[in-house]
């Protein structure tokens, strides 16, 4: 870590006028308040990139020194992600011990003043094809009613830590329970608050009806982690996508605003997730986060437009027009929803501010455009650099920006000119994928290199007045029922075990009425009675429910999977692909093979053809997984077979003819491989297991593989041995493979404790 920068004198008491007010309202201690300079998620407290701050420095020096304007730096704290700002302390996610074979991801809270760390929350990054430079990609959102943050690392895990320790409150592991696609770019979503919800999004392919892949949402009690409601987009889109919603109020009415990975605009009630209206924009997925402002939606894309193949657009969405009704019951604006648009401008990374009436976007080469937002006319360009992949900050009549290449400019927009007070290059190597911040009078500036905490020591920092923000309309007292939620709309549990569902009413704009009796029925081994108590079956087999919910004419659905404990065995006779696996039915069926009935991981589906599947509770630790396999030939090639149990995947490679164990494809920061020379159209058996153990006070993971011809007898030593000295400790059991070139066979699965 770079040493401290001395501060003369407590930044904390800089900005008396503003602090006045804000003292009157928050107190350190006080988790309820909120403080109006406080930044707690990576768009600002408006969701709209623009701060109220005065006094702020318009230069400053990333090497220090005398009148530098650097208040303090962490060459430890560089990374692609946001940092937030929250009661006094600043949270980011960056990497773990980077390069070294501990490496993961972790989320660090500092004293916002002073840089010093108060707490880390470090955890594995597993399964994934998530690159080590793309760690941190998502930003934590820091709740001021709470004082909990919430945080998604790149492989999915997903967890609620108290702001003052750092303790994980609640976690969920989004792919292993829901299906969430972690993917090679990385991309990362970021969560969003909305009442007593945090609702987070990714391109998930799970079970049942939810098999086909989709950009869905998940929103959980904050406070809880029970997730309430799961809805997503149009099924089978083109790319995962990155854009952060934007919670709004339309016509009086909320609405989660975002770019969804199938190319469209779409608005969502926040509170039930069902659907509002789209405005269908790019035949890709959209990156960019809308802006919405003045009753009106800006968005951008840098991929290919819908009706023609000029690549890119901005466009300004009336979401009050009239439009066709689409198949999820939206309205559907894609042909009478713009008041302008403007084609052929690559704006796919960085998203849009609104500043005195003029749009301010950055293009993905680093030309900085404004245009003006009733029109769409075009008032300036400059060019400032090649590569742009953050969103500015505006303050104090200042426009703070850093292009990915490290050119850091303060400019200054003056009618249809932008003149440039101060720029500099970072040093070499440096660049910026996180965006800008500032909160009591202070700048915090993410680097690929460093954090940065920059302010003018010698001007009193003030916040100036605002319009007050648009509010929901009212619930009548007279407002129909008009949608039903059942509560928890998904569970993961064991045989014997109870869930007691809810029934709550909506009406037609999606405010909640109130929580009712309903009548209660299961479709699936299991029963519920009057009062929704929903009790699983004591069983030995994987089974799903489905649970219905009736008031009046008005019906809603739940989903529960229920996984035994081990021993499991599948041979596949009277189930092609069981039900409870995620991330299987899409990519898998049933064959006859030789007499033989097996599951086959498929070819023709291109996007699936390399990927996981998992078959229970991530909480399952010590494990064997077995199973028999083949694979067949085409071209000259082969697949991948594997096996994964506690987050580790042992790999029956084709192509190389290695038998591989390993936790994290692309840094392989544990993996291990021994030559293995084996023949398609031939029945393998493979067997991998998991031991947790202690030694010298130390817990480590020893990792065991062996595979043999099926008609022959099981070797007695094992084929491939492997140790994590950073184990993860538990996980669900699953499946992996890679189709692309040829499909694979799998039968009489197995899995079982390893004391058995």
């Amino acid at each position: 870590m770079s040493r401290l920068f001395t501060i003369p004198r407590d930044l904390r008491k800089v900005g008396l006028i503003a602090g006045a007010v804000s003292l009157l309202i928050f107190t350190g201690n006080d988790a309820n308040a909120t403080d109006p300079l406080d930044w707690p998620n990576w768009r600002g407290p408006r969701q709209d990139r623009i701060s109220t701050e005065t006094g702020l420095p318009a230069r400053w020096n990333p090497k220090g020194g005398e009148g530098s304007n650097l208040l303090w730096k962490r060459d430890d704290l560089g990374s692609i992600s946001t940092p937030v700002v929250l009661n006094g302390k600043l949270y980011t996610i960056v990497r773990s011990e980077p390069g070294t074979a501990r490496e993961g991801e972790k989320v660090v809270c500092v004293d916002a003043a002073t840089g010093k760390t108060l707490w880390e929350n470090r955890f594995n990054v597993y399964l994934s094809d998530v690159p080590d430079t793309r760690v941190g990609w998502s930003s934590c959102v820091a709740d001021p009613e709470t004082g909990h943050v919430y945080a998604l690392g790149v492989c999915g895990m997903f967890q609620c830590l108290d702001g003052e320790t750092g303790e994980t409150l609640w976690s969920h592991s989004l792919h292993e329970e829901y299906g969430l696609l972690s993917t090679y770019g990385g991309r990362t979503n970021v969560p969003i608050l909305f009442d007593d919800l945090v609702i987070i999004s990714a391109i998930v392919i799970g079970w049942g009806d939810m098999a086909k892949p989709a950009h869905r949402f998940l929103a959980f009690d904050k406070r809880k982690g029970e997730l309430v409601w799961f809805k997503g987009t149009r099924l089978l889109p083109y790319d995962t996508t990155y854009s952060t919603p934007s919670i709004a109020m339309l016509d009086g009415q909320a609405a989660l605003v975002f770019g969804s990975g199938d190319g469209a605009v779409w608005a969502l009630q926040p509170r039930t997730g069902k659907p509002i209206w789209k405005y269908q924009f790019s035949r890709r997925g959209l990156n960019v986060s809308p802006l919405v402002a003045n009753e009106k939606v800006y968005a951008a894309h840098g991929e290919e437009n819908i009706d023609d193949t000029t690549m890119g657009g901005l466009v300004c969405i009336d979401p009050s027009r009239e439009g066709s009704r689409g198949s999820a019951g939206e309205i559907d604006l894609t042909d009478t929803g713009d008041l302008w648009r403007v084609k052929e401008v690559m704006i796919g990374k960085s998203s849009p501010l609104l500043i005195d009436g003029t749009l301010v976007v950055v293009d993905d080469r680093a030309t900085l455009m404004g245009f003006d937002a009733d029109t769409g006319e075009r008032k300036f360009k400059k060019k400032l650099g090649t590569v742009m992949r953050s969103t500015p900050l505006y303050a104090d009549g200042k426009l703070y920006l850093c292009t990915a290449n490290g050119r850091w400019y303060t400019l200054k927009i003056e009618g249809e000119k932008v003149k440039t007070l101060y720029k500099m290059r970072l040093p070499a190597g440096e660049g910026s994928y996180g965006s800008p911040i500032v909160s009591h009078g202070r700048l915090y500036i993410p680097t690929t290199e460093n954090l940065y905490c920059v302010a003018d020591q010698n001007t009193a920092s003030e916040s100036v007045p605002t319009s007050p923000v648009a509010t929901e309309d009212p619930t009548p007292a007279d407002s129909e029922a008009s949608y039903l939620q059942i509560v928890p709309a998904e569970s993961l549990i064991r045989p014997g075990e109870k869930i007691t569902f809810r029934a709550r009413l909506f009406d037609a704009r999606g405010r909640f009425l109130r929580q009712v009796p309903a009548d209660f029925t299961v479709e699936g081994p299991a029963e519920i009675d009057a009062d929704g108590l929903f009790v699983a079956q004591d069983t030995s087999g994987h089974q799903a429910s489905v649970i219905h919910g009736k008031v009046g004419e008005l019906t809603g659905t739940a989903r529960v999977r229920v996984v035994p404990d081990l021993p499991w065995v599948f041979d596949f006779e009277d189930e092609a692909v069981p039900i409870t696996w995620v991330g299987a039915r899409y990519r898998h069926q049933a064959r006859n093979l030789d007499g033989e009935q097996t599951m086959v991981k498929v070819s023709t589906i291109p996007k699936g053809a390399r990927s996981r599947a998992w078959m229970g509770h991530p909480d399952m630790h010590d494990y064997t997984v077995q199973a028999d396999v083949r694979g067949d030939e085409k071209n000259n090639k082969m697949p991948d077979i594997g096996l994964i149990a506690q987050r580790y995947t042992l790999d029956l490679m084709g192509a190389y003819q290695k038998l591989q164990i390993r936790s994290w494809v692309p840094v392989m920061r544990m993996a291990k491989n021994v030559d293995f020379s084996w023949n398609p159209d031939v029945w393998y058996r493979m067997k991998f297991s998991v031991t947790t153990e202690e030694q010298d006070g130390h817990t480590r993971a020893l990792l065991r593989g062996k595979v043999w011809p099926r008609d022959q007898e099981e070797p007695a030593a094992w084929t491939i041995e492997a140790v994590d000295e950073s184990p993860n400790l538990n996980g669900s059991p699953g499946l992996y493979g890679n189709a692309k070139d040829a499909e694979l066979y799998l039968d009489n699965i197995r899995v079982y404790p390893n004391d058995s």
